[in-house]
């Protein structure tokens, strides 16, 4: 087989990575991505790896149905931990959530610093994962926000800024998960907005409208009940950010 067709969402994510940069493709499933990237030439090595040995098995024959084995490696791994220090360029992670998406880095540190790129593509908790790199001295330099079959995907490609990395930062999470400090950029992306990225235009047009009936619905509703009070203080903020987000594109 010489062509792999993969998901407009799987393809964004492969094509963010440096031409000719070795990649780990944590959580690999069945390999299509890093097929991908090898039959288009992308990346010159590629570690599939992924914690359940049932993708990785299919992920295997995948791999040898392509002709790729010489260039793609599997590996049965928790994140990252079977990866060793210096042995990529690239960090590949996508379809996770933002959590868990930070807690493999943060498991596996010493190799993420040796990298020089982060390709993410975290399903939830964006600004999570904006803040924690940001925490661990990575830099995002480019942003790209589509709609892959109805649904919403960030897509995040950060370089590693060496002279801000700071070896003894506390990885534990608590201050990058404080809400109430969160910025417009945190929630939004700086890039998405700067560069008024359309797609997030749209998705700011309907949360605002979603989040305005939410916060109208719970005001019918008794105000003496403290949890609806916080909830519909959660939506004010909430509708803050967005209004200042659309402001990008007046």
């Amino acid at each position: 087989m010489n062509s792999i067709k993969i998901s407009k969402r799987l393809e964004k994510v492969a094509t963010c990575v440096k031409k000719g940069n070795r990649v780990a493709d944590i959580g690999c499933d069945h390999a299509y991505t890093a097929i991908y990237m090898i039959k288009n030439n992308i990346a010159d090595k590629v570690i599939a790896m992924d914690i359940n040995k049932g993708p990785l098995q299919k992920a295997t024959k995948n791999i040898k149905e392509y002709g790729c084995t010489t260039q793609i490696d599997t590996r049965l791994s928790d994140g990252a931990k079977k990866l060793e220090a210096g042995e990529v360029d690239t960090i590949l992670i996508s379809g996770m959530g933002g959590r868990l998406t930070n807690k493999i880095l943060a498991d596996s540190i010493d190799v993420v610093r040796q990298c020089s790129q982060l390709v993410l593509q975290p399903q939830s908790e964006i600004f999570l994962v904006r803040r924690f790199l940001k925490k661990i001295g990575f830099s995002i330099i480019q942003e790209d926000m589509l709609i892959d079959e109805g649904k919403y995907y960030v897509i995040i490609n950060a370089n590693n800024d060496y002279n801000s990395v700071l070896d003894n930062c506390d990885l534990d999470g608590s201050d990058i998960e404080n809400i109430e400090q969160m910025n417009v950029f945190d929630r939004y992306g700086r890039y998405l907005l700067e560069h008024k990225n359309s797609i997030l235009h749209q998705f700011l047009t309907k949360e605002l409208d979603k989040s305005n009936n939410i916060k109208n619905n719970l005001k019918l509703k008794s105000l003496e009940d403290d949890r609806i009070q916080t909830r519909i203080n959660e939506l004010d903020r909430e509708i803050e950010l967005i209004s200042e987000a659309l402001k990008y594109y007046e």
